[in-house]
């Protein structure tokens, strides 16, 4: 009989109140031109569709763990200060004293998260993209990653296809939530390890991915040489036509901007690496050869098409408009 891990659950009550302290100060910093935190409360806009989608995200991992009867913990949120990342948290992690070698358990588990939390994430978006301007792109700033649905969602709220290299949505707080949700989703369904994406994908094709997915790692640094050299040559081309990036009043030279926006991916490149070496260089631990139903088939096809739909190859990067006079 399974038995859920004991706790008291004021450890995970205490990091949420720390996480809608940080969530809420992160989303004042983003509507304050002055840079101040007071009044927080403007934060609210963004730090409660945040929390509401993380929650369902993690809940979906736990009930689904309940279901089955796998020991599983309440969820422990990751709070971040303000001033170090963009969005206040690092996201949510439940434990689960074993991973269930069960491939059918396995992917229920896996699969719930994230498309729990995408089914708040979408409405979130579409809401804040209604509450969004369409305005001339900025000369300073962050440009947010653009995937197909988050395109289509862009174009279903606008009636445009943006950003059209003039003009983009200048994003209410309530559609920056959505897209962290678009985002967080995105990185929790990596192919990899202990992963989302990872434990998808050996459900579906069992042990033999393993193996496999230790050289699909690598391929996150082609991803990141790809998008250093896409950047750079598309920053050069715009500051031949008078568009630059600005950070703290300086121009950004190509090369700068291009770094950022690989860098994401050379950090989880690392993360990915550290995982596997703690768990002994073993990319996710065995599983039973039991073969998924149709059922699950079709659920796995439905979390790559998701993936694939919410995949940002370029997650952020320094936004480019009109040169400063």
């Amino acid at each position: 009989m399974s038995v859920q891990p004991r706790s008291s659950g004021l450890l995970q009550g205490a990091l949420f109140a720390a996480t809608v302290i940080t969530t809420t100060a992160a989303g004042a910093l983003q509507v304050h031109s002055s840079g101040d935190i007071a009044p927080i409360a403007d934060g609210l806009p963004f730090s409660v569709p945040l929390l509401l989608i993380l929650l369902f995200h993690e809940f979906g991992h736990y009930i689904a763990a309940r279901l089955h009867k796998v020991p599983a913990s309440l969820p422990y949120f990751v709070p971040l200060p303000p001033w170090i990342g963009l969005f206040g948290t690092m996201g949510a992690v439940i434990k689960m004293p074993g991973s269930p070698t069960d491939r059918r358990k396995l992917i229920d588990i896996g699969a719930a998260g994230p498309l729990a939390g995408l089914a708040i994430a979408i409405p979130v978006l579409l809401y804040g993209l209604s509450k969004s301007l369409v305005l001339p792109t900025s000369s300073s700033g962050l440009q947010e990653g653009n995937s197909l649905l988050y395109l289509g969602l862009k174009f279903l709220a606008t009636g445009r296809w943006l950003p059209d290299g003039t003009f983009d949505v200048n994003l209410h707080p309530t559609a920056m939530a959505g897209w962290a949700g678009l985002l967080v989703t995105m990185l929790n369904l990596l192919p990899f390890g202990q992963l989302d994406g990872g434990h998808v994908m050996v459900a579906r094709f069992g042990n033999k991915y393993s193996a496999l997915a230790g050289k699909l790692h690598r391929l996150l640094l082609l991803l990141a040489g790809g998008v250093f050299v896409f950047t750079y040559v598309l920053v050069t081309r715009a500051a031949a036509a008078g568009r630059v990036a600005v950070v703290g009043g300086e121009t950004l030279p190509a090369v700068l901007v291009a770094l950022q926006a690989a860098m994401p991916w050379i950090f989880w490149f690392v993360i990915v690496r550290i995982l596997r070496r703690l768990g002994g260089g073993e990319d996710h631990p065995p599983v039973d050869e039991k073969p998924l139903g149709l059922g699950r088939r079709i659920l796995f096809a439905v979390v790559v098409l998701a993936f694939l739909a919410i995949f940002m190859p370029i997650p952020l990067r320094v936004s480019l408009g009109g040169a400063v006079p």
